[in-house]
């Protein structure tokens, strides 16, 4: 069982959601670099594609958090499932923030 108090799980959801979004996205355009794409237009793309993966690895997996769903569904335990929302909500803001940061980092989308 996780012995850590759920504020501080909070806050390790979002920052880990973050880390991944941002960590990915410059060593995949350090990766395109080394091959000759464009960086910044890569690590753009790569922060698009590897969010929900961020996300995922914020939560610890899914089956966990299932199994918490299940457990609050089943046995009336809501304290659970809303737990294991705000993990959620924590980590889509973690893997939003870093998105935002890369798309103002690397200048794409934006109109004239």
């Amino acid at each position: 069982m996780n012995t850590q108090p759920f504020f501080s799980t909070l806050i390790d959801s979002y920052f880990i959601a973050f880390g991944v979004l941002i960590g990915g996205s410059i060593i995949g355009g350090m990766a395109a670099f080394l091959t000759g794409k464009p960086p910044l237009n890569q690590i753009f793309q790569i922060s698009n594609m590897i969010r929900i993966w961020a996300i995922i690895a914020a939560i610890g997996g899914t089956f966990d958090t299932v199994y918490s769903f299940e457990r609050g569904v089943m046995d009336g335990q809501t304290k659970d499932i809303f737990k294991q929302f705000m993990l959620i909500l924590s980590a889509l803001g973690g893997a939003q923030t870093g998105a935002m940061l890369i798309n103002w980092l690397t200048q794409e989308n934006i109109s004239a």
